[in-house]
């Protein structure tokens, strides 16, 4: 099975992406269709662009359908430092009010990522305490501004190698050691104590190395003073892979350890080995059955645990796995007309 990072040229890709009125786009299917954020006992977010609060049809069936909203990349280190002590804050400002308008939560996404460190820190030329208090600015500026306001934030995302579990020799580590994501969550604890921290990932559903190594930082952030609330999985899964097994499993270890579960960035493939040109209805049968099944294994953790599931975007052409696995792909809830798919409903049918 191939990793799924985001390399930075997607992100470049998204700031390319054609403007969002689209004349050739449908209008979205009119209610009724029942919305999750009415049913499901649990917050469901979507990871969602700036430059869609401002498309009609796509603010439209956000703002109805969920209640939880997570940033695609504007709220990541690139785009959002320009500077030591410099940020564009526009594209932020303005998926904050959409979630006020639409009372949404927001779950910030995230504070250190070492695939999209802006130059001006990878290439930091202080030492390394200097290096130290210029992240410790940054995540103090960012989380304090949003303080009250964004819920929950990924202090890191994706600091363990595939396969051995090993820890990325990303600059942070370099700079500043080993033990660097305490840190990080100590910063991120003092500028907000209320919000909800999370560590993030992709692989561990299956690589149990990965797994591992998480669950070992996980343990020694619980004993630290800032503390650990909970643990975000990157649900990138296809109609087949990873087991439920698998999945329940790895959410149940986090359980274990009285954490919250996030299954942050939902996402189910159904053309993994590139055999379809259109979708059939056989396997858009099968998304339907794979999302009911993973939505019904996270309705069976205790209530206390379960933070939100978020689905990594919002229609099937604007997702992020088309160009990185370059195969046509239907892997989100709604299809190109902005219409619900059986995906959909399965979610449905899972929390009621």
């Amino acid at each position: 099975m191939r990793s799924l990072p985001r390399p930075l040229f997607l992100l470049t890709l998204c700031l390319l992406s054609c403007d969002s009125a689209d004349p050739a786009v449908k209008e979205p299917a009119p209610p009724p269709y029942t919305a999750l954020r009415d049913v499901a006992p649990f917050p469901v977010g979507v990871a969602m662009q700036a430059r869609h609060t401002s498309s009609q049809n796509h603010a439209e069936l956000v703002g109805r359908v969920f209640n939880s909203i997570t940033a695609e990349y504007e709220m990541k280190m690139v785009p959002l430092s320009t500077g030591r002590g410099s940020y564009a804050w526009p594209a932020v400002e303005a998926l904050v009010e959409f979630a006020d308008q639409h009372d949404m939560q927001i779950h910030g996404h995230a504070l250190v990522w070492h695939q999209i460190t802006p130059a001006w820190l990878e290439n930091f030329g202080g030492t390394d305490e200097e290096f130290e208090e210029a992240v410790e600015e940054y995540i103090t500026d960012v989380v304090t501004r949003y303080k009250g306001i964004v819920r929950s934030w990924d202090v890191v995302n994706e600091a363990f190698e595939d396969g051995s579990g090993a820890l990325r020799n990303s600059v942070f580590r370099r700079r500043m050691g080993d033990n660097y994501i305490e840190r990080l969550f100590a910063y991120a604890r003092a500028a907000d104590p209320e919000a909800l921290l999370f560590y993030n990932d992709y692989g561990t559903l299956w690589d149990a190395n990965k797994r591992r190594a998480q669950l070992t930082l996980v343990d020694r952030l619980k004993v630290a003073p800032a503390g650990i609330d909970g643990v975000g999985l990157q649900t990138h899964i296809t109609y087949t892979f990873p087991t439920l097994g698998n999945i329940t499993s790895v959410m149940d270890q986090i359980v274990e350890r009285g954490l919250l579960v996030h299954l942050s960035e939902l996402d189910v493939r159904v053309n993994p080995d590139g055999d379809l040109q259109a979708l059939t209805d056989q396997r858009s049968e099968e998304q339907k059955q794979r999302v009911r099944s993973v939505v019904h294994a996270f309705m069976a953790l205790p209530a206390e645990n379960r933070y939100a599931i978020t689905l990594w975007g919002i229609r099937d052409p604007e997702s992020w796995l088309i160009d990185f696995w370059g195969n046509p792909e239907w892997p989100l809830l709604f299809d190109e007309d902005f219409n619900p798919k059986p995906a959909y409903h399965g979610f449905l049918e899972a929390v009621q």
